[in-house]
């Protein structure tokens, strides 16, 4: 069990760096998280089709050389406002769960949890749980089974270790182990096997004596100390918080900005363009001055409206904070702008959610930049599939009949209002199924506007590539070189990377090799 002294603490790097490693001694290792909250989200395999799961734990499958499966992370919570979430069970929408409060519901939860992990237990000799947040929430202590009946859980079925990692870099970190430490539960604080410092930067000297007092008060070691990775290649768990918005700086060939609203999804990705070196990816987030948004219309190449996980919301947020003023501003200019699912719906007339499966009983007019209008049912679409594009019009036409492989997550559906406003053709179906939904549009009105409901168009180096090549405002001529991204190979950094702060020794006694 990896547990965290906090969110952000480092827990699911590390579940992903130990899974490759036990990969690599040859393990059958899957990871395992019973609850996860966020709005990054996978299409993974369930018992009855497709299925949603966090994209933490998906990544951490294919670091571990395994098909990701629901049960995997069998809970996922996805964030609609500050009270109030959609709850994922085995893949799919519980609506009767999203309406129960939350003490009501846990213990439903759980058990839901520890039906997936006995699946997960009976296949896999070696099982890297995740905990979530700190298992320290003395006030959750008696629901809390994805930090603490998990390791029980795990106990009645054969060993379990624990270690416990935190951010160094946030300052308080041996005040944050002791804390946790002194009010884990006595049957899972017997688990205990290691501290680690995460995120340090420095000379590692300057910790003594913290660690030897730490152990005399504790009587456990500290296991390691993990180099700051910020560039480690993993998509964030937790989205782009605390960078940036407006750094604009260095010899970036290609600028894109990305919308980041409060309750954005799916930014696993955009990963490829953030690891992309020609690449300077800009986050759009609080409301700024007219003189910062004129600098912003000149200095952007792109511009990218993500997935959404309440729409009407974050489009009122657009409003409120006058980007949606902005963005008519910036679609004039000529250059490209890409709304990707929620974003694509935002980019409509009107959007109507009568019935409030948003998120929120909501009626309003969307940005008007596409002839779209979405209504909100209680169907969600979950698949993963092949996609076929259409011809597109400039500054898309590079795109035109490419395929690549990506997939649907979605509530709602949107149709044309106008057909003489947009291509003759639709622009996107499911590959070889031209009757299926049309599943994007381009307006001959803005033809420089373009909404996608397919998640993965970023991840396809050759869908990238040709998006890159065709802009003809880009700051430097020349081709940008295609993208150098390698999953596998961050994986293996990864690995690495644990292998030397941690010692092949310490690894093998935890994961019991």
């Amino acid at each position: 069990m990896i547990w965290g002294t906090a969110s952000g603490a480092g827990k699911s790097w590390l579940t992903t760096a130990l899974c490759r490693w036990a990969a690599r001694q040859g393990a059958r290792v899957a990871p395992y998280k019973a609850q996860n909250m966020s709005n990054n989200a996978r299409v993974v395999s369930a018992p009855h089709g497709w299925g949603e799961i966090g994209s933490a734990q998906y990544f951490q499958a294919l670091a571990a050389r395994v098909t990701p499966t629901v049960a995997m992370n069998p809970v996922l919570l996805k964030p609609e406002n500050e009270r109030g979430s959609q709850v994922i069970v085995a893949g799919q929408v519980r609506h009767d769960l999203s309406a129960m409060p939350w003490r009501e519901r846990s213990a439903l939860l759980a058990k839901e949890a520890a039906q997936h992990w006995q699946t997960l237990a009976a296949q896999y000799n070696c099982i890297i749980l995740e905990g979530a947040g700190s298992p320290a929430e003395i006030n959750l202590a008696a629901n809390d089974y994805v930090n603490l009946h998990s390791v029980r859980w795990a106990q009645q079925t054969g060993t379990c270790r624990s270690v416990l990692v935190t951010d160094i870099d946030r300052g308080g970190a041996f005040a944050h182990l002791y804390g946790t430490w002194a009010l884990l539960p006595e049957d899972v604080r017997s688990t205990l096997s290691g501290f680690v410092l995460n995120k340090f930067r420095g000379d590692p000297s300057l910790l003594a004596p913290g660690p030897q007092d730490l152990a005399k008060l504790t009587g456990i070691e500290t296991s390691a100390v993990i180099p700051m990775q910020a560039m480690h290649g993993l998509p964030e768990e937790d989205g782009p918080y605390g960078l940036n918005q407006l750094m604009i700086a260095g010899e970036a060939r290609y600028r894109i900005g990305i919308v980041a609203y409060p309750t954005l999804s799916n930014l696993d990705e955009f990963t490829m363009l953030q690891c992309h070196p020609a690449i300077q990816v800009i986050w759009l987030r609080d409301g700024v001055s007219a003189a910062t948004q004129q600098r912003l219309l000149a200095e952007l190449d792109a511009v990218i409206l993500p997935g959404s996980k309440q729409v009407s919301g974050d489009l009122a947020w657009l409003k409120q904070q006058g980007w949606a003023d902005w963005l008519q501003a910036y679609v004039r200019t000529g250059k490209p702008l890409l709304g990707i699912c929620g974003g694509l719906q935002m980019l409509g007339e009107t959007l109507d959610d009568a019935a409030g499966y948003d998120g929120q009983v909501s009626a309003q007019a969307g940005l008007g930049l596409l002839p779209l209008a979405t209504r909100y049912g209680p169907n969600k679409v979950v698949q993963q599939r092949t996609f076929q594009l259409g011809e597109l019009l400039a500054p898309w036409q590079g795109l035109s009949e490419l395929r690549f492989e990506g997939y649907e997550i979605h509530c709602g559906e949107t149709v044309a209002t106008a057909i003489e406003k947009h291509t003759a053709q639709p622009v996107l179906y499911g590959a070889g199924e031209v009757t299926s939904p049309v599943l994007a549009w381009q307006s001959t009105q803005w033809p420089n506007v373009l909404g996608i409901y397919a998640h993965g168009l970023l991840e396809a180096p050759h869908c990238l590539q040709a998006l890159l090549a065709g802009p003809s405002h880009s700051r430097y001529s020349g081709s940008i070189p295609l993208p150098a991204y390698d999953l596998q190979a961050v994986f293996e950094q990864l690995a690495d990377c644990i292998e030397e702060a941690i010692g092949p020794a310490t690894l093998r006694e935890w994961l019991a090799l």
